[in-house]
């Protein structure tokens, strides 16, 4: 500390220049350094999945998800699963009217299928910054999320993400081709 005359009200003390630049430096590298964890959670196994046989979003090896479908380069295919996809309007997160229809047909497979769950995932066109898109997606994801819950598909067996721009189906410039990335997808485990 440095002792520093402070005009006619007296002494004051205040931390020196390099001592602070120290200090800061030192608290950087103790927050990257322990952000920076590879090890996976506790009882996780080689697969990434813990003892329940779920990953972290609470999911068992989502088969249908679109990041599975872009790692094995079927993004788009056509095997998107037995629940159908919903679209969103430009900049929007409602549930459209006829969308209701195909939540409700969702709702009555995820019924008949109680040992199911799914991962709704939101996804947008790629207009926007990517936080936008990423926070839309996640609205989307729980619009469906929120709108199954009231057809009385319990909370425990659906979990959301978003994708934001980042997973397009579609990659022209196209008002066409935005409404088909504007989406909700359900990936279905078991």
């Amino acid at each position: 500390m440095i002792r520093v005359h402070h005009g006619r009200d007296g002494w004051v003390t205040r931390a020196g220049g390099w001592g602070c630049v120290a200090a800061m430096g030192v608290l950087v590298m103790g927050l990257a350094l322990g952000g920076c964890s590879s090890k996976k959670p506790a009882g996780a196994g080689a697969n990434g999945l813990n003892s329940n046989g779920m990953n972290e979003n609470g999911m068992n090896g989502t088969n249908g998800s679109s990041l599975s479908g872009m790692q094995n380069g079927t993004l788009g295919g056509g095997n998107q699963g037995p629940l159908s996809d919903i679209h969103f309007g430009y900049n929007d997160s409602a549930i459209q009217s006829q969308d209701g229809e195909v939540l409700k047909a969702n709702a009555a497979w995820l019924t008949n299928h109680p040992q199911s769950r799914v991962q709704i995932e939101g996804h947008c066109d790629d207009r926007g910054s990517e936080e936008y898109n990423i926070a839309l997606g996640a609205r989307r994801a729980q619009a469906a999320k929120d709108y199954l819950a009231t057809l009385g598909i319990g909370a425990d067996r659906m979990s959301t993400i978003s994708y934001g721009k980042e997973l397009p189906l579609c990659s022209d410039e196209t008002d066409d081709c935005w409404a088909q990335n504007r989406r909700d997808h359900f990936a279905v485990s078991q």
